[in-house]
Parts: structure tokens; C-alpha cells; sequence
């Protein structure tokens, strides 16, 4: 079975919020073994949504459209539901019934836009929704299934995991398996080239995607079949083989962060960590503390922007600042035995750089970070030439760190 997303609102179009819904209804519609062909997103438009629901009801089984079924003028999707469905608007009694028995419990006067909001489709067939007054409503067109559901989250969540998902759920032959390898410390060409061998040995019912983001790459396996347990098995072998090829590369599967599998190593090798940061102003640091139980290897940290913290909190000393920069190896050094003395911590990482999008210099642009991480015996270095957007600066020297860390705690301890 095929479906198709179908999200209609301007505020998506222009930016203004972030479609989260259809990543979500995709992850549950996959789960259940229905293909997602394709998400449209419409403008508030007769001309938008048609086109919307004319294209997809042409290349899908299951139609879902979201948003436009509020009380309010501009929501306008269930009137042209009806004309696509060669229908009429009719009063419903039985959506009304249940907004005056919400209402009635919560001491909220109906409206008149409340009433106008039970004018519904007469072919319709209502899913109920507990979390609003605006109803599911599923239709049948041509051997398609159309289901209409509010924008608002919670709502179409409601809809989707009491009334969609139950109705659907073994109307697919396909069962789908992924799992996603997440790793750290080399670019997605790399990688791929390091896996090669292995990749050209994949069936044809096994596809690998890969994700780079910011310091990371996830490897995403994908085993589409009819018996689970065969392609589980197919999974396991190809991923155990990708998994050795790595090695440290690896930090995780699925949904796990790699500061959580930071914490994890640390954990269990019983180190404390402390950190200086400058350029990065805590993000290291927020990004520890952000797992349940970062206190068992998290002593804490420094933020020292200025020159004057650098020399008071952590002891660089003057001569370093002034012959060879904040931004230098020398420096960061010191920050780094600094900050290990301060925290009484096993192992730390200091940093500090240009994060921009000013403040650079012929020999030090934009870009230029150095980290040092180590312990009181063994101290490493590394100098990242990044680009000039600050924010992205800033998270990848933070996943830089994080993952230096981790595999300094691993090949050290």
C-alpha cells in the first residue's frame, strides 16, 4: 500500500513553523509497512488543496491531508473536500453532539463558529477526536482512501494512533525494517568508500541511505520484504559487517546521541570530566548535562571568554596570550591543564576560536578552532578550519569534542 501526505497552511510555505507532523505520520504509517511515495505541502488555496488531492489520489492508496479544519474563515479544506468528493456541506449532528458534551464539562459557551465548524462533508465518515472539535473524516473515492485530520499535533496524533494507524494496520503485505548506524569523525564520502565492498554485496530488497549532518553521519539500512524474521537477519549481518569496518567511527544506532554515548563510555570507565570552553560559551557543557545521570562522570566546567578569565580561572599565562593568541595550541593547553586542576577531573577537553562571522585575521580566520583534550599524562590536540557561519561553528566543534573525548576515554582507560 502507498500513501501520500498531504499538509495544507501558508505558515508552512513561508517558513514560519516547521512540518513535524508528516515526519511523524511517515514514521507510523512505515512501522505498519505502508510506503510514503510522497508529502505535498499546499497553500490555503480551493486551487492549492485540489491540485493537492488531484495528484495524490493519482500515485496512492491512502491520501492523509492535514490542517485547515478549524472554526475560522480561512479554513477552508473541508469545503473542498466536498467539491473534490462531488459533495455537500451538511450539518452534523453527531460532531455537535460531542463538541456541547466537551464543552459542556469543561463550562465553555458553544459559538457560533463552533456550530459553523459541524457543517461536514455529507459522505464523510467521522474519526473521532477527543483532543478538539474538529473531527477526522475518511472518504472514498475511485478504491482510494482520502483521511482528512486537524493541523494541530496533538489532535492529528490523537486521530492517527486511536483511529488511523488501528484501521490500517494489516492492510499491508510489506513488512519494513531500518536501522540506522550513527557515526562520528569522518565525512559521508569517506565512510562510503571505507564500506564499499560491502555495500555492493547488498540485495536488492536492502537499500542504505546516508545522512551527514553536523560532525556525524548516520548509515541508514532499509529491508523491505515479507518475512520479518529473514530481513532482521539480513539487517544484523550487513550492520555487524559495517560495524567492524568503522570501528570507533561508531557511536551508536537509532536514536541515540552522541552525548549520550559519550556518557555511556565515561560511565563505565568511572571518569570525571571537566571542560573549558571559550568560543563554544557552555554548549559543551549544556550538551553533557542534557543526559539523566551526567553527574556520575560531570564535574563541570568554565566558560572564560575573556583573556582576563583565561588567566584568572585556568592560569594561562600572559606570555602565551601575548606571543601566540587565545586562538593557539599553547593556549588551549594551558586552558586544558587548567581547567583539570579547577574540576579535580580524570579527563577534560579545552577550546577556543574565531566562531565569526567576524573577528578573523590573514593567519587566523574565521573558522580557526583549536581543541586540546586529554588527561594530566597525555594531552592531544586538534585545529579545525571551519566555515564562517557561527552557529554551525559552534555545533560541530561541540560534537568534535564530544567525540574526541569518547575515544580518548576509550583507547586510554
Amino acid at each position: 500500500m502507498k500513501a501520500t501526505i498531504v499538509t495544507i497552511g501558508d505558515e508552512i510555505l513561508i517558513g514560519q513553523i516547521i512540518d513535524t507532523n508528516s515526519a511523524w505520520i511517515g514514521k507510523k504509517l512505515n512501522d505498519i509497512g505502508i510506503d510514503v511515495t510522497e508529502i505535498l505541502s499546499v497553500n490555503d488555496s480551493r486551487e492549492g488543496i485540489l491540485s493537492g488531492l488531484e495528484r495524490a489520489t493519482k500515485i496512492s492508496d491512502l491520501i492523509l491531508v492535514t490542517g485547515g479544519l478549524g472554526p475560522t474563515k480561512d479554513d477552508i479544506t473541508k469545503s473542498v473536500l466536498a467539491e473534490f468528493m462531488n459533495d455537500k456541506l451538511e450539518f452534523s449532528e453527531e460532531n455537535f453532539s460531542l463538541i456541547k458534551k466537551m464543552f459542556e464539562r469543561r463550562n465553555i459557551t458553544i459559538t457560533p463558529s463552533h456550530k459553523t465548524q459541524c457543517y461536514l462533508p455529507s459522505t464523510a465518515t467521522l474519526i473521532q477526536n477527543k483532543m478538539g472539535t474538529a473531527p477526522g473524516m475518511l472518504f472514498k473515492k475511485d478504491g482510494k482512501t482520502i483521511i482528512s485530520m486537524p493541523g494541530v499535533t496533538y489532535e492529528m496524533k490523537y486521530i492517527m494512533e486511536n483511529g488511523v494507524i488501528p484501521m490500517f494496520k494489516d492492510k499491508s503485505d510489506k513488512v519494513i525494517i531500518h536501522r540506522t548506524i550513527r557515526t562520528a569523525g569522518m565525512g559521508e564520502s569517506n565512510i562510503s568508500v571505507r564500506i564499499e565492498d560491502i555495500v555492493t554485496e547488498l540485495p536488492e530488497h536492502i537499500k542504505i541511505a546516508y545522512l551527514p549532518s553536523l560532525g556525524n553521519v548516520r548509515i541508514r539500512l532499509t529491508a523491505i520484504g515479507q518475512d520479518r524474521s529473514e530481513l532482521q537477519s539480513n539487517i544484523d549481518d550487513f550492520e555487524k559487517r559495517i560495524v567492524e569496518e568503522l570501528q570507533d567511527l561508531v557511536y551508536g544506532y537509532d536514536k541515540t546521541l552522541l552525548e549520550e554515548a559519550f556518557g555511556i563510555v565515561a560511565k563505565k570507565h568511572s571518569v570525571m570530566i571537566g571542560l573549558a570552553e571559550s568560543c563554544t560559551g557552555g554548549n559543551i557543557a549544556s550538551k553533557i548535562v542534557s543526559v539523566p545521570g551526567s553527574s556520575a562522570y560531570f564535574n563541570g566546567g568554565v566558560v572564560a571568554y575573556s583573556n582576563e578569565l583565561k588567566m584568572k580561572l585556568l592560569g594561562v599565562n600572559k606570555n602565551t596570550l601575548d606571543n601566540h593568541g587565545a586562538v593557539s595550541e599553547q593556549t588551549v593547553l594551558e586552558m586544558l591543564s587548567g581547567v583539570l586542576k579547577l574540576t579535580n577531573t580524570d579527563i577534560g577537553a579545552a577550546v577556543s576560536g574565531i566562531a565569526g562571522p567576524t573577528g578573523g585575521t590573514l593567519d587566523k580566520p574565521v573558522g580557526t578552532i583549536w581543541i586540546a583534550y586529554g588527561s594530566e599524562q597525555k594531552q592531544e590536540t586538534l585545529k579545525l578550519l571551519l566555515g564562517k557561519d557561527r552557529i554551525k561553528n559552534i555545533e560541530y566543534a561541540t560534537t568534535v569534542v564530544l567525540n574526541l573525548l569518547r575515544k580518548f576515554i576509550m583507547a586510554n582507560k
